[in-house]
């Protein structure tokens, strides 16, 4: 208590009735996948794709995360982390390589993203009799088999120029012409051979061999995998790109997939704070996506999502589109609908910035299969671009199946208990549960304006209970306040219908 020894006026700072409560931040993503250099299995703050270049280096053939990192930002994303695995300590300082290259007379040819084994490109005469000087035939083989044929191209600049059939047709590799201006000449007839390029280990060297389930999941007390990343609070959704593109080369069978996933999901459950987003394999028919989702995976949980199918995007580091897993995009877009609209609006009916197409065009009957099993589908509209049309999470609880409700619930919780800190060690009476109670009122009130709970009136969206009901003598023996909150969130209109009515005899009914 101050005392007052002398006359005069003397002014006092007191606390107010109530401390706001600040809402936390809802849209900052991790990823977890290959790059080209920067710190392993620390994860490191990324707020723009400079910054990443920076850090983690430029697009490497074969891997996603460098695409699924730039495909947040360009869609509204503004703060991720960045766990790199796949290396020693050694190597991280040291670089990965862009890609296998060589050079084929004027063009240089380079192989594709998750392409393996030897590729060897050769340049053969035409088999026919007296052909044109600059005719030629090209022949693209993998470990010694013939894979790839392009007869009777050329040079010149004509629909059977060699860059633009390898550019529409190969599998296996790209060729790059030399540049604007005259045509280059034609390669004579030679072979040149490329290794896959390493696309997973650091410093050099080739894709480890030795990935598994550990290798993403990684050690809590070594800080590695997705370890490192529950001593980051700031993280609500998490995302592992590079998955796939293990697979894709073999290294991890469907299995461990399935096993990192389950690790994903785990990490999220136990953190309950963030939300996985899954990708499905490359390549799966609407019929092999339903299987994959019920079937082989089976996952059961509030705290995960799964979207399908894959996108196609351009690809700076192979310079043309390609298809990659969509998880990066998709929290692009999350971040964005948290911005624009809130938490509380499903982050779907959302444009996807970048994709130029989709691995496998749905028909509704299609999506009709995969909605109702919690598979969030990505559709094509005619004049209203490629969108999200899914926001469901993989629960089998029904008040957990909208993906809105628990990221609300995600956000509502944490937002309530970085605000209550103050709480610890208080005088535990009457005067702290009334404290209380208008401190987490006045927050929730504030989360009904802006529409995040469903009802009329702030008695209708929620309710806030801490008194002597809650906090009976042996509660507070223990040391223990205890609040119960009660919210209505709002759901997505999932499925708007409108019933229409054959009027009859200037009847004026209307069926509603």
């Amino acid at each position: 208590m101050p005392s007052y020894l002398s006359p005069g006026v003397y002014v006092e700072e007191v606390e107010s009735g109530s401390r706001p409560i600040q809402g936390v931040g809802t849209s900052v993503a991790a990823f977890i996948g290959f790059a080209q250099k920067g710190p392993l299995n620390e994860p490191t703050l990324i707020t723009n794709w400079t910054q990443f270049t920076t850090v983690f280096g430029d697009f490497v053939e074969g891997t996603y995360l460098a695409t699924s990192v730039q495909g947040f930002f360009a869609n509204g994303g503004g703060i991720c982390y960045v766990v790199r695995i796949g290396g020693s300590d050694q190597e991280a300082g040291r670089e990965l390589p862009a890609g296998a290259q060589a050079q084929l007379g004027p063009y240089v040819v380079r192989t594709l993203p998750g392409v393996t084994g030897e590729i060897t490109v050769e340049v053969t005469d035409p088999e026919e009799e007296d052909p044109p000087r600059d005719v030629f035939t090209l022949v693209v083989k993998r470990d010694g088999r013939v894979e790839e044929t392009y007869p009777s191209v050329t040079a010149k600049r004509s629909k059977e120029n060699v860059a633009t059939k390898v550019k529409a047709q190969s599998s296996l590799i790209s060729l790059e012409e030399p540049g604007k201006g005259a045509a280059p000449a034609r390669p004579e007839a030679q072979s040149v051979t490329l290794a896959a390029p390493p696309v997973v280990g650091a410093g050099g060297a080739s894709a480890p061999d030795d990935l598994s389930t550990d290798s993403y999941v990684g050690d809590p007390d070594q800080r590695t995998g997705l370890g490192g990343l529950e001593a980051v609070d700031d993280v609500t959704m998490v995302a592992a790109p590079d998955l796939m593109s293990a697979y894709e080369r073999g290294v991890l069978n469907l299995e461990t997939v399935i096993s990192v996933q389950q690790g994903i999901i785990t990490h999220c459950e136990a953190m309950g704070d963030r939300v996985a987003i899954l990708d499905t394999p490359p390549g799966l028919s609407p019929q092999q996506a339903r299987t994959w989702r019920m079937e082989r995976t089976g996952f059961d949980s509030k705290y995960a999502t799964m979207y399908y199918p894959w996108i196609k995007v351009f690809d700076a580091g192979a310079g043309r589109n390609a298809l990659v897993p969509p998880s990066g995009h998709i929290a692009g877009v999350w971040a964005r609908n948290d911005e624009t609209r809130g938490v509380h609006k499903a982050p779907a009916n959302e444009v996807l910035r970048g994709a130029v197409a989709l691995q496998t065009q749905l028909t509704k009957g299609e999506h009709d299969l995969l909605n109702p099993i919690g598979l969030n589908c990505i559709r094509a509209f005619p004049g209203r671009g490629i969108r999200i049309w899914g926001a469901r999470t993989l629960s089998s609880d029904p008040a957990w199946r909208y993906l809105n409700v628990r990221r609300l619930f995600n956000y509502l919780e944490e937002s309530i208990l970085e605000g209550t800190q103050w709480v610890v060690f208080e005088p535990n009476d009457d005067a702290l549960w009334a404290r209380v109670r208008r401190t987490v009122s006045a927050f929730l009130v504030n989360e009904w304006r802006k529409g995040a709970l469903f009802g009329l009136t702030p008695d209708d969206a929620f309710y806030v209970r801490c008194d002597n009901e809650t906090n009976p003598p042996e509660s507070i023996d223990n040391g223990q306040v205890v609040c119960e909150v009660g919210v209505a969130p709002v759901k997505p209109a999932e499925f708007v219908v409108f019933r229409l009515a054959q009027l009859s005899g200037g009847s004026g009914a209307v069926d509603e």
